[in-house]
């Protein structure tokens, strides 16, 4: 019996460390885009101080592109969001499976609607 929580813990503890790398992964990605996103900018704040009608055109492109890794980082915050969730639900079913809680009393399983 002890070696099955062993085992569980094990496989919980394998499962977290994959989980925060996937969080480290997704927060690397998102700091690279802004780190990007902040050089677009200031390129487009330098060429709209030039008025030189070339490096305003540029600028049309350049926008597009922040556009586009503003939408990437929405993007990849609203998959995070979605996995944290996943995961805290996860955790907290498998807290609240009919097992006794340190005071003895039986802890009742949770169903959430929707």
């Amino acid at each position: 019996m002890e070696g099955d929580v062993l085992s569980g813990f094990g496989d919980r503890h394998n499962v977290d460390g994959k989980l925060l790398q996937g969080f480290q992964k997704s927060f690397v990605d998102v700091q690279d885009i802004l780190d990007q996103n902040r050089l677009l900018i200031n390129e487009i704040n330098q060429n709209h101080e030039s008025k030189q009608p070339d490096n305003l055109s540029r600028n049309v492109g350049l926008i597009k592109e922040l556009n586009n890794n503003i939408r990437r980082v929405a993007s990849l915050y609203g998959d995070l969001s979605h996995s944290f969730a996943r995961s805290v639900d996860a955790s907290s079913e498998g807290e609240s499976s009919g097992t006794l809680k340190s005071d003895g009393k039986a802890n009742q399983k949770r169903f959430r609607s929707g």
